[in-house]
This record gives C-alpha cells, structure tokens and sequence, in this order.
C-alpha cells in the first residue's frame, strides 16, 4: 500500500473535519461541568476506596469491602442492576494480618519491608541468622544444601543505587503532546498486553530465579529478602509472591524490602559481620469462594429504539498490598464513578444505556475485564461474537495515576480521531486536546478492543505514577491530585454522555483475527 504524505493526511483529516461536525449539547456539557468542577466528590469516592477500605487485593476482604461500598453507593445514586458479577474463577483471597522485620545484630535497626502477595507467615516472632546466597545457577546452589533451614536467605547483588537528576513528578509538554498528535497509525496485535509482553519476558529468563525459589522451599528456609533497585528514599516496589491458584500450595514467605536495607545486609555478611533479624509476618488464605467479582451498575437508556444498545465505561478496583492502591487504581474508579454520579445529579437523560464496571483481577492480567468480555461479548480466541458485541458504542478507560486528562488513544481507530477532537473543544482550556491514533497497553480497555469493541484509554500526566506510587508502599491518597482528578472525571462524563447521545453508534475498526 502506497505511504500518503503526512500533509496530504492532515489535509485529509482537516476535510473530513470540516464535512462531519459532531452535534454537541452545550446546555448539557456546561451542566457537566458545573457539577464535575464546581460541586464534585471525586475527592470523597477516593477516600472510602483507599483510607477507609485499605488494600484491595483481589479477593481479599479489602477487596470485597470497597467493591461493596462501590455498589451500595450506585444504587444509592440512582443507578439500576448494581451488582457484584462473577467473571470465572481466579484462586484464593489473601490477607497481610501482621508484618515486622527489623535487624538485631550487629545492632538493632527497623527496616522497611513488606511481605508479598499470596506467601505464608512466619509462624510467629523469630530471631533468624541471614545467609547471603553466593550462586549463579542451580550447581551453584548446591554448596548449601542441608544449611539454610529456619534461615533468612538473600542472592548476593554487586549493583549500587544511583542518583537521579530528574524530577519524580512531570507533566506532558505541549512538544511531546505534539509528536503523540502527529504519531502514525501502527498495526499491532489488539491483546498484546502489558501482562502478557511480562509474561514473555519472565518465559524468556533464565531458570535460576525459579530453581533457586524451589531450592530454598525444599530446604525450609524461614524467608527470602528481595528488593528492587528501582525503589529508593524508602519507596518499596512490591507485588505478587507466587501461585495464587485454589489448589496451589503455600508460596514460601518473601519480603521485599527498601534497597537501602538490602544492601546493608549484603555489605554487613561479605565483610565478615553476622546478620540477625527479627520477622514476624502473619498472613491468612480464603479459599471459600475462589471466584472473582466485578462490580456493575446502569443508567438505563432513555431512546425507545436506542436503549438496548451501551456505553461503558470502567477502571480496575484490584490493587496491591503495600499501600492502599490510590493512584493504581483508586484513582481510574473514583473518576468513572464520579463521571455517573454527575450524570445522573445533572439530571441529563442519555439515550443509550450507559453502564459501570469496577474491575477485579487487572494486576494479575486483566482477569477480570476478559472474563466480562468472553462472558457477554465474544470469544477472542475464536472471535466467535455474541448478539450483544454489535450492541456496544465503545468502553472508556483510566488507569495511568492521578494526573489530569490531555486527550485520547484511539488504538489505532482513525476514522473516531475528528469525533474525539471535536468532542475535546470544550475542556482544551483545561489542558485536552490531543487525539493520537497510539496505541497504548497494560490496561482494560484491551479486553474490548480485541473482541472489537471500540475500547479507549485516555492520555494522563504521568505525574509520579511510574517513578514512586505504581505498585510502590507510597501509592496512597496524599499522592492524589484533586485538581486533576475533578477535570478528568468531568471530561469522561462528556464523552460518555456524547456517546451514549450520538445518533451512530462510534465508528469501528477491522475486526482482529482470532487468537487461539
């Protein structure tokens, strides 16, 4: 196919412009931002997701307390067929009840850590010798057979922590919102994946990590230190510990702690200094119910001939266990319930159904939104699709953190670029208006495009996300920007509302090829 120069492309997209204007509802998007910005809850939906319900592991009892909250307040707004779905089954629910680790010798010192996800406890308070493990393969670990029962073992590192000259927080600059604007349409695999490229990625690995994990659970060590050079200044990056199936065993307990701690560990025993520690880690498993739960709701449809048809629109629930999971994903579900709640508080009547979903299961690879998706829309692997799959306008998505809406991913979806760019007027005094045809991955809006469903992710300002709060003991509310959070939920609100009123449903991309 014949490339077209990008001036004739810009010409072309300015044609198209100018010959398919959006009919906008004013009156109705200025209620939505009067609501959104001069009266808005984003502010309190966070707080009962983070502080008041804590962590929110799926299937945990955190899990289930916020995703109960979430439903309550729905129906409590008005909305209709609120509910706790089930999509499948996911493995057991998994509580941190206590955590301590300090050093004892060769002085006492508190240490920064915490346990990982779906790992036993300690069996109580114990005093333990650490043993720095000096081994690059699996003959290499056999020097310690025999040697490491009821001990604290760690894999010798040499790495330093390094300084960092740039800030931890920033904004997109109108220079990088420009390239993302001007980005050419590239053809990827619609359910490539953050979690499947790790998945790979982890396939691709030596062994060792795996062998050595093995080895140390056949020789009863009491725990595994871990830590992660890309923490620093006491943030700890800390996610699963393992196998969470029902019928997996016990993950041995690990705990990953500030680099700062670990390398002190390791300087102190290659100098000849012995290190104790104290652990007393207790964690519960819930095996009841192994199934896993979205959270819906709906503002049912107003069109007689146009309510059967919907718009979606969603973020994860699930966090991890260090901190609360404010901008991962606290933050992506305040706004979408908050862009509901100034819908129906407005008193705006959408033709189509407009219909909330709060997923679980996203940090261990977008369970929960692909179970919905196989459940009611199609099958990927076969692309055999249901009634309902023509039915849906599009989802929208928000999960990069806290920062401020500045426009949209298409995913490739060129033909819905004038649409969103239209769309955008309104709030590009509040810093939107880019529309890129990118893609961008790792998140629910995936699980939509790869049945094809016009599935959309909005451009956030990274803000810290990806260098302190994502996945991180720092990601709690105070990293939380209200500003930001009022302007992006009162920007979703309008595209929701836009579409569920459009007289077409959004335009659709080649539906994807099977994938088995």
């Amino acid at each position: 196919m014949k490339k077209i120069p990008l001036l004739l492309l810009a010409a072309i997209s300015a044609t198209t412009f100018a010959t398919a204007q959006e009919k906008i509802d004013t009156n109705a998007i200025n209620k939505i931002k009067a609501q959104g910005l001069d009266h808005s809850k984003v502010m309190d939906i966070a707080f009962q997701l983070t502080d008041v319900n804590g962590p929110r592991l799926t299937n945990s009892p955190g899990y289930f307390k916020a995703a109960n909250w979430a439903k309550a307040e729905l129906q409590k707004w008005g909305l209709v067929n609120a509910a706790l779905e089930p999509w499948g089954d996911f493995g057991k629910g998994w509580e941190l009840k206590r955590s301590y680790i300090a050093m004892t010798a060769p002085y006492y010192r508190p240490l920064i850590g915490f346990p990982k996800t779906w790992t036993k406890g300690s069996g109580g308070l114990k005093n333990a010798k650490v043993i720095v493990i000096k081994a690059k393969d699996s003959a290499g670990l056999e020097q310690y057979r025999g040697k490491l029962k009821g001990m604290i073992v760690l894999l010798d590192r040499t790495d330093t922590l390094k300084p960092s000259y740039k800030p931890d927080a920033n904004r997109y600059d109108d220079e990088r919102l420009q390239k993302m604007a001007e980005a050419k349409p590239v053809r990827t695999q619609a359910n490539d994946t953050a979690a499947e490229r790790r998945r790979r990625q982890f396939a691709n690995q030596p062994q060792f990590g795996r062998q050595s994990r093995n080895f140390f659970t056949e020789e009863g060590v009491l725990a595994i230190l871990t830590a992660s050079p890309s923490g620093r200044d006491g943030t700890v990056f800390v996610s699963g510990g393992g196998a969470y199936g029902a019928t997996d065993p016990e993950n041995t307990l690990d705990v990953t702690i500030a680099f700062e701690d670990f390398m002190s560990i390791v300087r102190l025993s290659n100098s000849g200094y012995p290190v104790q520690l104290d652990l007393d880690v207790q964690t519960e498993f819930f095996t009841k119910d192994v199934k896993g739960y979205n959270v819906v709701a709906e503002i049912k449809g107003s069109d007689p001939k146009l309510k059967d048809e919907l718009v979606m629109l969603g973020g994860h629930l699930d966090s991890w266990q260090a901190s609360t999971g404010a901008t991962d994903n606290a933050a992506g579900c305040a706004v979408m319930m908050e862009a509901v709640r100034i819908l129906k508080q407005s008193g705006l009547q959408p033709k189509r159904t407009i219909r909330i979903a709060l997923w679980s299961g996203e940090e261990q690879g977008l369970l929960g939104s692909r179970g919905y998706v196989k459940e009611h829309f199609g099958d990927p692997a076969t692309m055999q699709l249901k009634p309902e799959q023509a039915k849906v306008s599009a989802y929208f998505n928000l999960d990069n953190g806290s920062g401020k809406i500045r426009g949209i991913y298409t995913q490739g979806n060129e033909a819905v670029m004038p649409v969103f760019t239209q769309w955008l007027e309104p709030f590009n005094s509040l810093g939107a208006k880019t529309v890129t045809v990118s893609n961008t991955g790792g998140t629910d809006h995936l699980s939509f495009d790869q049945i094809g469903i016009p599935g959309f992710q909005f451009i956030q300002d990274e803000l810290e996300y990806n260098t302190r709060t994502h996945h991180t003991n720092m990601d709690s509310y105070d990293h939380l920007s209200a500003a930001d959070l009022k302007q992006a939920a009162t920007i979703v609100a309008a595209f929701v509302y836009n579409t569920a009123n459009r007289d077409d449903k959004l335009p659709r991309k080649e539906l994807p090829k099977p994938r088995p």
